[in-house]
């Protein structure tokens, strides 16, 4: 019957293949319907398994992480499409699989859907699990943050594998208490960098100690709930780093981990602790530190995430925020360079986004500094327009133009530095537009 299964979803692969579709989850949603939900558990895989969960950062995280075995000479299978809930998962096996469904890898590295952890690694053995952050996102399907955390932390009860943890976000380190009895538990920490507070300015979810209820007091919060903290009742964030990121320098942008000093591209401290992780996992695997070097230096993040482009002479960086803190993170990275910049917001509210939008209201747009004009555009350009004059903004500096090519014209209609924000479905969308502007007026895409 497996084989047969097995056979029915390669055939549903190759058919799409020839159609020119990527194949990417419907064949996983056939082979879980014919498989009776368990499709995952249809495959034989021997080798080790290295998954990457959390709210933001999974995709570049997982990225960087392949790149280091692939330039170590292994043979690895990865996700880079992106379907990284069980389906996808699936699919993206059938294709790397024989008929006897035996996966030949040297190491499976998979970027997974905070939810689905449970369910794929209940049918999969997982060598390591590397958790980056907790923030709500998607409530629509995901429910309150708790809700996920929880079913991860279920996961982790009974999970000896390694663990890698931010240990600057509470609702991350929180797991590491999950399984007494697992001594592979490793926690990653960024020291204090210069756009550090004392009190937190952001969306926060991590205001009291999950164990015993206690406030959690912070050192310095890096950016949202993200920084230094511990419970002074029952010492919950107390810790000893596995590896810690300091010495860091957004301007130039250097930071240093293990005595290495690393040039990433992107110069935020979000990606810092993105590389950090990396860096983790290049310490855990024992990858030659001349290979980390070269990735964590020469990695750059296309598709809409700090992508950058020239809208004739101006520069613009592109990014996704499907949630506050993914927003509050550019806005940051826009309010720390200096001089004049303007931003155009695209926000729609499509199914695969999540059709509630209040979201917005968790952003920190009172944090502007030196923006000069905002433009909006989107399915709910307007909402987003009023939630920016809500936050004191002055609204004659607001521009609304629902109609996307109209929006990046009056974005490039002024001279100066400027940043695009735009969520889940409005990223493709904005990018495009963006390099239609530039086939008609000139530019190039960075």
């Amino acid at each position: 019957m497996k084989r047969l299964q097995i056979l029915i979803g390669k055939i549903i692969v190759k058919m799409l293949r020839l159609m020119k579709r990527n194949a990417g989850n419907l064949p996983g949603i056939i082979l879980w319907h014919i498989s009776g939900h368990k499709a995952v558990s249809m495959f034989k895989v021997d080798c080790p398994i290295i998954a990457i969960t959390g709210t933001n950062g999974k995709t570049s995280v997982t990225n960087c992480i392949a790149q280091l075995f692939e330039k170590s000479g292994k043979k690895i299978i990865i996700n880079r499409e992106g379907n990284n809930l069980d389906t996808g998962i699936c699919s993206l096996l059938l294709r790397h699989c024989d008929m006897k469904g035996k996966v030949d890898a040297d190491y499976l590295i998979l970027e997974t859907d905070e939810s689905h952890v449970p369910v794929v690694y209940s049918q999969l053995k997982l060598d390591t699990l590397i958790v980056l952050d907790f923030f709500r996102d998607q409530l629509d399907r995901n429910g309150e943050m708790e809700t996920l955390i929880q079913k991860i932390n279920g996961f982790c009860k009974k999970f000896n594998g390694n663990l890698i943890l931010n240990g600057d976000d509470p609702n991350t380190a929180r797991l590491g208490r999950a399984n007494p009895n697992n001594k592979n538990v490793k926690y990653f920490h960024a020291e204090r960098y210069a756009f550090a507070t004392d009190k937190i300015f952001e969306a926060s979810e991590g205001r009291f100690c999950p164990f015993c209820g206690e406030p959690l007091e912070y050192e310095y919060y890096q950016y949202s709930h993200i920084g230094k903290f511990h419970c002074p009742k029952c010492k919950f964030g107390e810790y000893e780093p596995y590896i810690t990121a300091s010495n860091i320098d957004l301007e130039k942008p250097v930071f240093t981990a293990d005595g290495h000093e690393y040039s990433p591209k992107l110069n935020s401290i979000y990606n810092v602790y993105n590389m950090t992780a990396v860096a983790a996992a290049a310490k855990l695997y024992n990858i030659d530190q001349k290979i980390v070097d070269r990735v964590i230096s020469g990695y750059t993040v296309k598709n809409g995430r700090m992508e950058n482009f020239m809208l004739k002479d101006r520069k613009t960086t592109l990014n996704l925020a499907k949630n506050p803190v993914g927003a509050n993170m550019t806005l940051r990275v826009m309010n720390e360079m200096q001089g004049e910049k303007e931003l155009l917001f695209v926000l729609n509210d499509n199914v695969a986004d999540g059709l509630d939008v209040s979201w917005i209201w968790d952003i920190n747009f009172s944090i502007f500094e030196r923006v000069t004009r905002v433009v909006t555009s989107g399915t709910r350009a307007y909402d987003i327009a009023v939630r920016i004059k809500c936050s004191g903004y002055d609204q004659s500096n607001i521009v609304v133009q629902p109609d996307l090519d109209k929006a990046v014209e009056e974005l490039a209609s002024t001279e100066g530095r400027k940043f695009v924000i735009a969520n889940y479905t409005a990223v493709q969308p904005t990018r495009s537009a963006l390099k239609r502007y530039i086939a008609k007026h000139g530019g190039k895409t960075e």
